[in-house]
């Protein structure tokens, strides 16, 4: 943090990189689109800048980040509600890149199985897969001071979860990814 206090690019560049993939999960577990969740920590990094000199420790950086993040994300998505939507002739004319009917309908079942067994897990294991599931190098520390766990539990607890996950899957009859 002194780094950054004094100007360094490297130092700024190594907490964005570690933080921005648990910042993405938190704001797009608020139900923001991709586009809108940029937004947001385009918002929280600003915002840092500001803040720069009321966070002294690491610890205290990773929970700032993650309420602030969660505190934008519910701005932007209170005011998305507000907003009408356009005119869908705008977007007639847009080529459709998406799959097609059929191996949509697949993509779609598969998610809603997935999402029904995931509402099946505890509220513990449902927050901890939202947040650390898709980022490469979860930042156990930040996790487990967001999710009130000791850093040695996330690991073996997210073992846990994804293994529950798994035997909620495969009971509904979808196989394992042959990867």
């Amino acid at each position: 943090m002194s780094a950054v206090r004094q100007g360094s690019d490297d130092a700024l560049g190594q907490i964005v990189t570690e933080f921005s993939p648990l910042l993405w999960h938190v704001a797009r577990a608020t139900g923001l689109s991709a586009g809108d969740t940029e937004d947001v920590l385009q918002t929280v990094w600003m915002r840092l800048f500001e803040h720069l000199d009321e966070i002294r420790t690491p610890t205290a950086l990773a929970g700032w980040l993650v309420i602030t993040t969660r505190r934008e994300a519910w701005r932007v998505r209170a005011a998305e509600r507000k907003q009408f939507p356009t005119d869908q002739e705008a977007f007639a004319e847009l080529p459709d890149e998406g799959p097609g009917s059929e191996e949509q309908v697949m993509i779609d079942d598969q998610r809603r199985a997935l999402w029904t067994a995931i509402r099946q897990l505890s509220p513990r294991c449902q927050e901890l897969l939202r947040i650390i599931a898709f980022v490469p190098r979860p930042d156990y520390a930040a996790v487990a001071a967001e999710l009130g766990m000791q850093v040695g539990s996330v690991d073996p607890t997210r073992g846990r979860c994804l293994a529950k996950l798994r035997a909620l899957l495969l009971a509904k009859g979808l196989e394992e990814n042959p990867r």
